[in-house]
């Protein structure tokens, strides 16, 4: 199997794409392509030639793109067999535990309804690398858009099995504002702490979080951490089951202000 070459494009307000090449094969797709331009210039820069458009859901800010990629390139588009509806332009639909092949690159396709009932992620094992939409973010996951808390917190569970190496890419710059919500409920985790010390400082000099590892995550984000009894505390839910205590923590998150940082999941 191949390793892919991953390349972050920032778009919009928060948004990120990325290219993945697979250089054995000459193969490149982007991964949610929220807008086309920025995508066009970035393959130009890299040499790459578009072949595959991988979306995660149907958010505008994740298939906007899409239509005028394809017209551009002529490039495939691979997306949710129970969303095809829903993606422009698809051509290829995959589902739960399929694998889908970019070349010698294999990815396996896992369903994770909560953001959207639609939802799947693509996570390429000899990459380290899952590309997880708006599913989880860093130090943080989506909102409820569409589906039920049952339903994100058993995404995130099958999420959570993977191999602490994991890198971690969300769609979405939140890292901040997500952090200052974990810190309200978990404040004396000094792992977290010093973790936001580390964001803090990336971003006033203008440098991306994303992606981050899955053993950060399941050390600071709170989503994923039901079990910490710091959190129970904070929010009321001592001794809950851990789909109480997410539920709970997922409630209070939609009503956060967080420090006044604007950003949409």
């Amino acid at each position: 199997m191949a390793k892919l070459d991953i390349h972050q494009i920032p778009v919009m307000r928060d948004n990120y794409v990325y290219l993945l090449h697979e250089a054995e094969a000459g193969l490149t797709a982007a991964l949610d392509p929220a807008v086309h331009e920025p995508v066009l210039e970035a393959l130009e820069q890299k040499g790459w030639t578009l072949t595959h458009i991988l979306n995660t859901h149907h958010h505008n800010d994740h298939v906007g793109g899409n239509i005028a990629l394809k017209e551009a390139t002529g490039c495939t588009i691979v997306g949710a067999r129970i969303d095809k509806h829903r993606i422009p332009g698809i051509d290829i639909e995959v589902g739960d535990s399929e694998q889908y092949a970019l070349g010698n690159a294999i990815a396996k396709v896992m369903e994770v309804p909560g953001h959207t009932d639609g939802h799947i992620v693509y996570w390429f094992e000899e990459s380290d690398a899952l590309f997880c939409g708006d599913t989880m973010f860093a130090m943080g996951c989506g909102k409820l858009s569409e589906g039920t808390a049952d339903q994100l917190w058993a995404s995130l569970t099958k999420l959570t099995a993977l191999p602490d190496e994991t890198r971690i890419y969300c769609a979405h710059e939140y890292t901040q504002a997500n952090g200052d919500f974990a810190l309200s409920v978990e404040p004396s985790n000094q792992a977290l702490v010093e973790r936001m010390q580390e964001v803090d400082a990336k971003r006033a000099q203008g440098i991306s979080t994303v992606p981050s590892l899955l053993g950060d995550e399941r050390k600071t984000n709170p989503f994923l951490r039901p079990d910490s009894e710091e959190i129970q505390r904070s929010i009321g839910q001592e001794k809950q089951d851990a789909l109480s205590v997410f539920a709970e923590i997922r409630k209070r998150k939609d009503s956060f202000n967080a420090n006044n940082r604007q950003y949409f999941e």
